[in-house]
C-alpha cells in the first residue's frame, strides 16, 4: 500500500473486483492472484481461474501463464496439459518468460505436446535471452549433454556461467 496507508486487503480486494467487473484486465488478473492467495478474499482457485479466463482471453500475457499454470497442476480446473500448453504458447507470443521456460520444459519432458528436444531447447534458449537463470542452468545443461543441441562443452560453461551470476 501506500505510505501512511494502513493495509486493507479486503478493501483492496474490493476495488480490484469493482474494475474487474469493468473488464480492466489488469484488475481481473490482480483479482485472481488474489483468490489464489486468499488475499481480502477467501482463498478460491475455480474463482481464480474464472479472473484470470477473463483477462487471459483479454490477451494479458501474465493472466495466461497462470491460467496455464492452473491448468498444468489441476488447481480450480481438471488437469489439461494440453490446454496448459496452449496457454503457455499465448503467453510466450507475447514474450513471457515463464511461459517460455515452462513450455520448454513441457517440450523436453512430452507433456501436452509432442516431445521435441530441438523445440525445448529453442524455447528454454528464449528464455535464458530473457535472462531466466533456471533456463540458462537448464540450456548448460542440455549442451552439456547434447540434449536438443549439439552437444558443445564451451557453450555449456557459458550457460552455466550465466546462471551462477544471478
Amino acid at each position: 500500500g501506500g505510505k501512511g496507508v494502513v493495509r486493507d486487503l479486503k478493501k483492496a480486494a474490493q476495488w480490484h473486483r469493482k474494475a474487474a467487473d469493468q473488464g480492466i484486465a489488469d484488475a481481473q488478473y490482480v483479482l485472481g492472484n488474489m483468490y489464489v492467495n486468499g488475499e481480502g478474499v477467501f482463498q478460491d482457485y475455480n474463482e481464480a481461474v474464472q479472473w484470470f479466463h477473463k483477462a487471459a482471453d483479454q490477451g494479458h500475457a501474465s493472466a495466461q501463464f497462470n491460467l496455464g499454470s492452473m491448468y498444468e497442476n489441476g488447481e480450480g480446473v481438471s488437469q489439461d496439459y494440453n490446454e496448459a500448453a496452449q496457454w503457455y504458447r499465448k503467453a510466450t507470443d507475447q514474450g513471457n518468460v515463464s511461459a517460455q521456460f515452462r513450455l520448454a520444459f513441457m517440450y523436453g519432458s512430452g507433456t501436452g505436446v509432442a516431445q521435441d528436444l530441438q523445440m525445448a531447447a529453442q524455447w528454454c534458449r528464449k528464455a535464458a535471452d530473457q535472462g531466466s537463470a533456471d533456463a540458462q542452468y537448464t540450456l548448460g545443461f542440455m549442451y552439456e549433454s547434447g540434449e536438443g543441441v549439439a552437444q558443445d562443452l564451451r557453450k555449456s560453461a557459458e550457460w552455466y556461467l550465466k546462471a551462477a551470476d544471478q
